[in-house]
């Protein structure tokens, strides 16, 4: 029975891992960094984000699956370029967004970009 589990484990262990891998290569950012970024710039406030605890925000658009995504915010096409570009200045793709400058560095947006495509 044990080995039953440990299989699949270790087959989502692997996925996640080179998901992971993809989406630093993507972002030149650690997924592994994001979680403490998200929550000093007070990302879960606004969205619902996997993986970060107490991120259920309801006024933004839950950050779920944005890999699989044409447009990020319903503005810009979905690249790690603009993902990272508009973490850093919204208000730069979208004038009236409500999504406001953080003050987060392109350094760290490059890190919360490859924990959202790595989800």
């Amino acid at each position: 029975m044990l080995s039953a589990i440990a299989i699949p484990s270790a087959l989502f262990w692997t996925s996640q891992q080179q998901t992971e891998q993809v989406a630093r290569a993507m972002t030149g950012g650690d997924p592994a960094r994001a979680p403490a970024l998200m929550r000093r710039y007070g990302c879960a406030g606004c969205h619902t984000i996997p993986g970060i605890p107490g991120g259920d925000g309801q006024v933004g658009a839950s950050l779920a699956d944005i890999r699989h995504r044409v447009y990020i915010a319903g503005v810009a096409a979905n690249s790690p370029d603009n993902l990272v570009r508009w973490i850093v200045a919204p208000q730069a793709f979208s004038e009236r967004t409500a999504m406001p400058a953080t003050g987060i560095s392109e350094a760290e947006a490059r890190d919360v970009a490859a924990y959202l495509y790595a989800q």
